[in-house]
This record gives structure tokens, C-alpha cells and sequence, in this order.
């Protein structure tokens, strides 16, 4: 793996030339090429290297995602959480913000918008592009599928990304399994936009819509919701 980090010479210029800089061409052949380009639907050479910066690399046998001492999911899950933060706060649901925008803020001093910057400002800068996600949920006459609760599928020719088995979340002891198929997708208007397109064009774009933004004295727009 030494060896083949030393391939790239210099600043890594993109994702491609940044994962071999980290792990190598083997691994990173193996197990982020044919991911990656599923996920964001353009060649790892075509997007920027901070995108997988945020991954760690450890020589170890340790496979947590993070760092952090502690990791873990919330008993009874997030929605039981969510739904105990939230209790005894008003919460209005299937209600377009900036349908409602004049209303809604009369509602209070500050206002956090947490939506696509572009949808923000009507689109008049033009659209950014975002990659969606669809599902395909199936119920199984079986008791376990994959033994875990999300497995990746690194390969360039299996069409989803990953399968999610939900009861491993819980480690429930039902005897059918619930499994569902994540696909990546091309985000057009009327989708939900999972995940902004980080590359040169976009990032311009971006930057003009964050300085509209800034310009914002009541409402503040949340810039990580474009930025991840």
C-alpha cells in the first residue's frame, strides 16, 4: 500500500488522486471506485478530493465510522428521541415553509431554514444539482437477510449502493425481515435532494447564493444543509 500511495505526486487534484494518496490503487479499486461513481453518478476524477477527506483511514481492526469513545443508536430509536425533544413544542407537518413563508415568520424574531439554498431564492441564480435516493423495500419470509444492518455493495455492476435490514438496528428477533435496497439517483424539481453535488461548477453557484444569504437579516440559512 506504501508503495502504491507514492503513485500520486504532489497536491491530489481530485477523489481519485486523494483515495489512492490515502490507501492505495488496490483498495481503492476495490472498495470506493465503482461506490463513489455510483453514488454521485460522475467519475471519481471529476470530483473534488475534500470529499472523502472526511473519511477516516486506520490500520486496525477497528470499523467504526467515527472517532468518537461512544457510538451508538438511541434506545427505542431516533424517532422515540426526536419525539421527546419535541415534546410539548408545536410541530406542523406537511407544511411547505416557503409556501408559507410569510406567515410562518411572523411567528418569531429568528427564522432557521435548514432547506436547498437555491429553492430559497426561487431558483434565480439557477438550480443546483443534488443527487436523490430511492428505495426498494421488501419483506422476507426469513428471519435474518445479511446479519447486519447496512452492507455496501463497493462494485460498479450491483445497481444499488447498499442494503438496510432494519431490525439489526434494534436487534429485533422477528421472524420475517424487512431489507431495503438504497439506489443513488439524478435529483430533479419535485424530488427530495439528499446529498448537493460538490463539484467546481456547483461550488461556484453555490457561493453566490451564500452571499444572498448572508444579506438575510431574520431568516438565517442553515449553509451545512449544501455542504455536506
Amino acid at each position: 500500500m506504501e508503495e502504491q500511495r507514492q503513485e500520486i505526486k504532489g497536491e491530489p487534484k481530485n477523489l481519485e488522486e486523494q483515495a489512492i494518496s490515502l490507501v492505495g490503487r488496490d483498495i481503492y479499486e476495490k472498495l470506493i471506485k465503482g461506490y463513489t461513481e455510483k453514488q454521485w453518478g460522475r467519475p471519481c476524477n471529476e470530483l473534488p478530493s475534500f470529499i472523502i477527506k472526511r473519511l477516516p483511514v486506520r490500520l486496525t481492526f477497528d470499523n467504526n465510522y467515527f472517532n468518537a469513545l461512544y457510538q451508538g443508536i438511541p434506545m427505542g430509536g431516533y424517532t422515540k428521541m426526536v419525539e421527546n425533544m419535541l415534546e410539548g413544542i408545536e410541530v406542523r407537518l406537511n407544511t411547505d415553509y416557503l409556501e408559507n413563508k410569510e406567515e410562518l415568520d411572523s411567528l418569531a424574531d429568528k427564522v432557521v431554514y435548514t432547506g436547498p439554498i437555491d429553492a430559497y431564492f426561487n431558483y434565480k441564480l439557477g438550480t443546483l444539482e443534488y443527487r436523490s435516493v430511492r428505495f426498494e423495500t421488501e419483506v422476507l419470509d426469513k428471519p435474518n437477510f445479511q446479519g447486519n444492518a447496512a452492507v455496501n455493495y463497493t462494485d460498479a455492476e450491483t445497481p444499488w449502493t447498499r442494503i438496510i435490514e432494519h431490525k439489526w438496528f434494534e436487534f429485533g428477533t422477528q421472524p420475517k425481515t424487512v431489507i431495503s435496497r438504497e439506489y443513488s439517483s439524478e435529483w430533479k424539481l419535485g424530488d427530495e435532494p439528499y446529498y448537493p453535488v460538490n463539484d467546481e461548477k456547483n461550488g461556484a453557484l453555490y457561493a453566490e447564493y451564500k452571499k444572498l444569504g448572508e444579506a438575510e437579516t431574520k431568516v438565517m440559512l442553515w449553509w451545512k444543509t449544501w455542504r455536506i
